[in-house]
């Protein structure tokens, strides 16, 4: 109760000044000019109503920033790109970090840094100048640190090299006391682990280095099938996926799109199947291992060709323009001929549901292994796929439908698992009991006592929230 208190305090015209003074970004309180643009974020169903907006420019803003939020007893959160389900910031200080946009490649190391507002377009471009490559999202708009806190899955290479978190080499981050810290296996271990898929608990990360990889190219792009020929595509993508090698991506969605301009012709007021595939190996390879989905039906529409990897936004390609809507998640143990008929007849032609994109994301291989050591948050998972809905909503609706799309699963029941992942959880999943489901045990209590150390208040809590504590 004592936290709800604090995030209830507005700062005055004087708090305002005083800050503004300590930060060279822009300090905006509700009804200033900028203050609608400063809150922005791509998911318009989100509505963040803050107390005070700080622009942060670098981490000496973010450090003014915390500890003014300290002194005035309020909650932090923190945007760059505002992809995903936020979860809504109402009162508090939101840290906008998209002014942070520097990046350095070192080639030799074959690393990136890269500061908290880059989007994975950039890090992608500046890559490639040297032939190297991160583990992309799926959206070239898409905050590369917001991505990789909660694990990131590269829809280009997961399966070949596991989740993005794993390859994180230091982070640097404003903790709820204002201290700058870097974080690594050498300097702050116990922070470090816990950044890497414990998401926003911690800290306002600025800066982050990884990985990256000498690919430069990909056998890669989509396949659209008309909605009619649902039953006989989903089975072959089941028999696809059950052979399918390491070093190959893919997934299938059904897709409603609404019968509007700003939806592709091909899409537009119809149900139509999308195969998404991303493919390491030569042309002449991917070409062989998916022909069996080409023979499924008539395809509408075959982009699958080689490609440079700077194209990676072709992949999954969203929206060309921000939607408001409300997405759903969850783990599927496996898909098997049974899973496929059951998911038809609850989303295929015949279907009366509402949900505008159902995604069936093929995980295993990197992404399920055991990883030794526990060297960070994000738990072996144990299921073969990912399932995501997204319910196109009206503007700022996005907390009265919350749940839209959670019917879809309820058919799904016999395949689900339990568990859920950090990078995948809901605005339906901010609760408690539900955020809890993306950890195992230990990891959670773990993550609990590093919370306790550094953020024992609780700051940091607009997200899928981890308190303080044992237990």
């Amino acid at each position: 109760m004592a936290e709800e208190s604090r995030a209830s305090v507005a700062p005055s015209r004087r708090d305002q000044e005083a800050l503004a003074a300590r930060v060279a970004g822009p300090v905006l309180l509700p009804g200033d000019d900028g203050w609608a643009e400063e809150a922005w974020t791509l998911n318009a169903a989100v509505d963040h109503r803050p107390a005070v907006i700080v622009g942060a420019t670098g981490p000496a803003d973010v450090q003014a920033a915390v500890r003014f939020a300290r002194a005035h007893e309020l909650a932090v959160g923190v945007v760059a790109t505002g992809h995903g389900p936020a979860v809504t910031i109402s009162g508090g200080l939101l840290i906008t970090t998209r002014r942070m946009s520097g990046v350095a490649i070192d080639p030799v190391a074959r690393t990136a840094r890269v500061e908290a507002g880059v989007s994975m377009r950039q890090l992608v471009d500046e890559a490639a100048a040297f032939g190297l490559a991160p583990l992309a999202g799926s959206a070239p708009s898409l905050g590369v640190v917001g991505y990789t806190l909660g694990g990131g899955l590269s829809v280009t290479m997961g399966r070949a090299f596991g989740w993005a978190a794993d390859h994180v080499r230091r982070i640097d981050v404003v903790t709820a006391d204002g201290e700058l810290r870097q974080a690594s296996e050498a300097t702050e271990p116990d922070l470090f682990w816990a950044l890497r898929g414990g998401k926003g608990n911690f800290g306002v990360v600025t800066a982050l280095e990884c990985a990256l990889f000498p690919v430069t190219r990909l056998y890669a792009g989509n396949l659209f099938f008309s909605g009619r020929d649902t039953a006989s595509v989903m089975h072959a993508y089941q028999r696809f996926t059950a052979g399918a090698p390491q070093d190959l991506m893919s997934s299938i969605a059904l897709l409603r799109m609404p019968d509007v301009p700003s939806v592709p012709e091909l899409l537009r007021g119809r149900l139509t199947v999308d195969i998404r595939i991303s493919y390491l190996g030569s042309a002449d390879d991917g070409r062989k291992l998916i022909a069996p989905l080409r023979a499924a039906a008539p395809a509408e529409l075959d982009t699958v060709t080689e490609r440079p990897f700077t194209d990676f936004g072709q992949i999954a390609p969203g929206p060309a323009e921000p939607v408001p809507s409300v997405e759903q998640f969850a783990l599927l143990r496996e898909l098997t001929p049974q899973t496929v008929d059951a998911f038809v007849a609850a989303a295929g032609p015949d279907s009366a549901t509402a949900v505008n994109v159902i995604d069936i994301r093929h995980l295993g291989g990197a992404l399920t292994k055991q990883r030794t050591g526990g060297n960070n948050a994000v738990d072996p998972l144990d299921a073969q796929f990912l399932l995501i809905t997204s319910t196109i909503v009206a503007k700022g609706q996005g907390e009265e439908r919350k749940d839209a799309g959670l019917e879809l699963l309820d058919p799904l029941a016999p395949w689900l698992r339990e568990a859920k992942h950090a990078n995948f959880l809901a605005a339906s999943d901010a609760t408690a009991q539900r955020t809890r489901k993306a950890f195992r045990a230990p990891t959670y209590e773990r993550l609990r006592s590093v919370k306790s150390r550094f953020d024992p208040h609780n700051a940091f809590r607009f997200n899928h929230n981890i308190p303080p504590g044992q237990g």
